[in-house]
């Protein structure tokens, strides 16, 4: 298994590199001047002020030039600045991640402890009317559109019934903690802030939701197919000849085979769910990288749209790895082919 990571450590700058150089030259070739948002359209037939904005921001010189200066700068930790905050793009994802992990980590509670129950359940009824039922909340997960998803959720039970609060992560009135981790959960609970904690968790309910329903139906089809391999296995059929509880079959001996054929799909959905969640942060206004990524976008901010696209691709590597290093650690015939 040391080999493995090794092995993969080696290789994650090169696969990096590649990303960037990718992403760099997608974000250079792109109709649309960033002069936009970088002086504003007003300023576009001032040709001095354009002439120092180039300057300023290097776009006066060639794309090789700005390719080289970019990996310079990414190798020593600098992922530019930002044309529309003024900030360096490393300092606005770093305020920005907690926020997107916070829902992120919530959502794949959500999704994974959901999609688990609804595969027990589908695989032990086989063909049963539970069965029926827990592949159609899995398949609705996987095909109903996420922002459809939000939209009928705030509309439900933010406006109508108002049982849970709408977007943002704290009430408009409150005053939020000191930043501590970023995470509001943790911060409110630093502060002694009972009802704040209350208040925030009130707020993760509805995204964590939608963003979790779409990974509880991924799961659950996944979970489900390996429970059925499982369930007809030698060792189940023995182990309930022995008169083992049925509840003790389905989660010591069957739950926990079927579920390493998932680690995989379970590490690369929380790699593409920190910045996949787009839609949702946008429908609920959190203040995340999804919610970043989308404001970069609309104006042409290159260095924030590069720095986020970076931060997706080394999630990924990062999901792969520890992916890899959890396959093995469960199954030993991974451990001895490595």
């Amino acid at each position: 298994m040391l080999k493995v990571v090794v092995r993969r450590l080696l290789v994650m700058p090169f696969l990096l590199l590649g990303i960037v150089t990718a992403t760099f030259l997608l974000a250079q070739f792109t109709k649309g001047n960033p002069l936009v948002s970088i002086i504003g359209a007003r300023n576009l037939d001032n040709a001095e002020v354009v002439a120092a904005a180039k300057a300023r921001w290097g776009l006066d010189r060639s794309v090789p030039e700005r390719y080289a200066i970019y990996v310079w700068n990414l190798a020593h930790g600098d992922l530019g600045t930002s044309f529309r905050t003024k900030q360096p793009v490393l300092k606005d994802l770093a305020q920005r991640l907690p926020a997107t992990l916070e829902l992120v980590i919530c959502a794949m509670i959500v999704g994974a402890a959901g999609g688990i129950a609804l595969a027990i359940v589908s695989a032990e009824f086989q063909n049963s009317l539970a069965d029926h039922a827990a592949r159609l909340l899995a398949l609705m997960g996987s095909c109903l559109p996420v922002f459809w998803l939000g939209l009928i959720a705030l509309f439900l039970f933010s406006v109508q019934t108002r049982l849970l609060p709408g977007p943002g992560r704290l009430d408009i009135r409150a005053v939020a903690p000191p930043t501590v981790t970023g995470f509001m959960l943790v911060d409110t609970l630093l502060a002694g802030n009972v009802a704040g904690f209350i208040d925030a968790a009130r707020h993760l309910v509805l995204p964590s939701l939608v963003l979790g329903w779409s990974v509880m139906g991924i799961v659950a089809r996944m979970v489900r197919a390996s429970m059925l391999d499982v369930l007809g296995q030698d060792y189940i059929t023995m182990a309930r000849a022995k008169g083992a509880a049925r509840l003790r079959v389905l989660v010591h001996h069957a739950l926990a085979n079927a579920l390493i054929p998932a680690l995989t799909i379970l590490g690369f959905t929380f790699a593409y769910l920190i910045t996949g969640s787009v839609l949702v942060e946008t429908i609920f206004s959190w203040p995340g990288i999804g919610s970043y990524a989308v404001e970069a976008a609309r104006s042409l901010d290159y260095p924030a749209i590069t720095g986020v696209t970076i931060l997706g691709g080394l999630g990924f590597l990062i999901a792969n790895l520890i992916t890899d290093v959890a396959y093995a650690a469960a199954d030993p015939r991974m451990r001895e082919a490595t």
